[in-house]
């Protein structure tokens, strides 16, 4: 059987090849230079590839201004079945109820998180730490520095979104 050469690829198979490949989210400049072409004729590449998808069991995953080859969320019971992974980790309502804050508040802070719920968040924060899906994004530049958290791209894997932009908007409480 005959080898295809990477001149016999087209660049948008050229560039899933790169995506299918990555550790996790690149940015389009980065494949564009690979590519040798330029950021915006990487984007549109991007943009035919995940109309492609949209019928398939891939999508492509934006974290920032980086993007990510992932599994289709409806397949993802197929997906943890094949892999042999236990559906039985649960979050527990005060995890959920940090990670909404974090998703919608990001970056913010675990003293922020504790006055807004009104009890302490630390076995939360750990747990969702442990899962991947928020992520440390720096200090504070305030006395004591406290650690500033956001959510990770497995955030937005795990509840389908390809940015955070997509989660739903909040309901306006007239109390406040």
């Amino acid at each position: 059987m005959e080898q295809m050469s990477q001149e016999t690829l087209s660049p948008i198979a050229l560039l899933e090849s790169m995506l299918f490949v990555a550790s996790g989210p690149v940015s389009p400049g980065r494949l564009a230079k690979a590519l040798e072409i330029t950021p915006a004729a990487v984007t549109s590449l991007l943009r035919t590839l995940a109309e492609e998808y949209q019928h398939r069991g891939l999508r492509l995953q934006w974290s920032g201004n980086a993007v990510q080859l992932t599994t289709a969320p409806a397949a993802s019971s197929v997906v943890e079945r094949f892999l042999g992974l236990e559906v039985t980790s649960r979050l527990s309502q005060a995890a959920l109820e940090v990670l909404a804050i974090i998703g919608y508040m990001q970056p913010i802070t675990r003293p922020r998180i504790d006055e807004i719920r009104g009890v302490n968040s630390d076995g939360a924060l750990r747990t969702l730490l442990s899962k991947g899906l928020i992520e440390e994004l720096g200090r504070m530049d305030t006395p004591g520095r406290p650690i500033l958290y956001g959510t990770a791209p497995e955030f937005l894997q795990h509840f389908g979104l390809n940015s955070i932009e997509e989660l739903p908007p909040l309901a306006n409480e007239e109390e406040e």
